[in-house]
């Protein structure tokens, strides 16, 4: 859908019917507002009938009081509710700031996987690759050599020490080194 663009004028004009209507609808805003707010005192505030004796002006008054006292009282039963959320509000805002700043990195676990499976998981589903590690391995074949064999036949010391004290003994081992 290809949508034209509004010319200038056309954009002007309606921009300038909204504000007129908008302009409209805040007038009778606010004579509705006048005309609840002249209901309200009317309702809550009895006309002004002041009392001809002085006996009566000041019962008047310590009833006027006493009224104003118990407004003060909600009203800082109120403000102090109002500012204990506010307070709440800023911890809150604080520890959402600090929240976002940290991250704290988990600890990791021990996994056992298998060579394949990790490859599988690092390589994802598409290569299939069996990695066998002991078919890569060379085979070797131990050789025991004789000179190993006689160190390990040493048998008890004790005759091996009597076999080659003496002068038969040094002729045995210049014999068994040339």
């Amino acid at each position: 859908m290809s949508e034209k663009k509004m010319s200038s004028s056309r954009r002007h004009y309606l921009k300038s019917l909204m504000l007129s209507i908008a302009k409209g609808l805040l007038e009778d805003e606010a004579k509705e507002n006048e005309q609840e707010r002249i209901r309200w005192m009317a309702e809550n505030c009895p006309p002004l009938s002041l009392p001809g004796g002085t006996q009566q002006l000041q019962e008047f008054l310590k009833e006027l009081h006493h009224k104003i006292d118990v407004i003060d009282e909600e009203r800082y039963d109120l403000e102090s509710k109002v500012n204990k959320a506010t307070k709440e509000i800023e911890d809150l805002n604080i520890k959402v700031i600090d929240l976002k700043g940290k991250f704290k990195k988990p600890t990791l676990r021990k996994v056992r996987m298998s060579a394949d499976a990790m490859l599988q998981a690092l390589l994802g589903s598409k290569h299939k690759v069996s990695m066998d590690l002991r078919s890569n391995l060379k085979q070797v074949k131990k050789e025991v050599k004789e000179e190993d064999k006689e160190l390990r036949n040493v048998g008890d010391w004790r005759q091996n020490i009597e076999d080659k004290s003496g002068m038969d003994g040094r002729k045995k081992m210049f014999e068994s080194e040339g």
